[in-house]
């Protein structure tokens, strides 16, 4: 029986960046082939990271809409897709096959940490604002389905992460990213072998295992 193919899309930077990408390969508890991963950066450490695991690359500078999208999924013969610090918006992919890694709690504050400008350093030094003002006092990390209205895919799972007084954004930030590391491949996992589902409609069809 065949393995799922699984196409990663993350920015990463035009330096460094990538890790989650290669945590996922690396990962003894993900069993899938990663078929390819995608960057908006031509050079970038996603790049670097890419030629070293010996993992296709393709460098993706857009335009970001749902005809470009789909060209690369059906040229990759992905059947699922996943977003690992991917950093633009996703336009017509089918939600029941596609997910992202978010980092921070889509479920805090109404939302507040999701949707437009709420991506890379941005997100955690919005957590540190509220955590300093004390309306939080822990972040984390959300994983989700990805429809066309930006973070608002149904979520199956959060991690959360205390944070302790002092904390700079970019600690909250590594604290967020270790737990991520430690918890992505396993409920990518899930996901690509139909334990979490949902039909790409009805969130009330999500399917989550108890054991979550």
């Amino acid at each position: 029986m065949s393995r799922p193919k699984l196409i990663v899309f993350a920015s990463g930077k035009r330096s460094g960046g990538g890790s989650g990408f290669e945590n996922l390969v690396r990962s003894e508890e993900l069993d899938t082939d990663i078929v390819a991963v995608v960057s908006n950066h031509e050079r970038g450490g996603v790049h670097e990271r890419a030629m070293r695991l010996r993992i296709p690359f393709i460098y993706f500078p857009g335009p970001y809409d749902a005809e470009h999208y789909k060209k690369i999924i059906a040229d990759s013969g992905a059947e699922w897709v996943a977003l690992s610090g991917w950093l633009r918006q996703v336009q017509g992919l089918d939600p029941k096959k596609t997910f992202n890694i978010h980092p921070a709690l889509l479920s805090q504050l109404s939302g507040k940490f999701g949707g437009h400008g709420m991506y890379g350093s941005h997100i955690h030094e919005a957590v540190k604002v509220a955590y300093d003002a004390g309306e939080i006092a822990e972040s984390g990390f959300t994983m989700h389905f990805v429809t066309d209205e930006m973070d608002r895919g149904p979520a199956f799972f959060e991690k959360r992460v205390p944070l302790k007084q002092g904390m700079t954004a970019e600690e909250i930030a590594k604290a967020v990213n270790d737990a991520e590391h430690q918890w992505q491949p396993k409920i990518t996992n899930m996901v690509v072998h139909r334990e979490i589902r949902w039909d790409g409609r009805d969130p009330g069809s999500l399917v989550i295992p108890g054991v979550l």
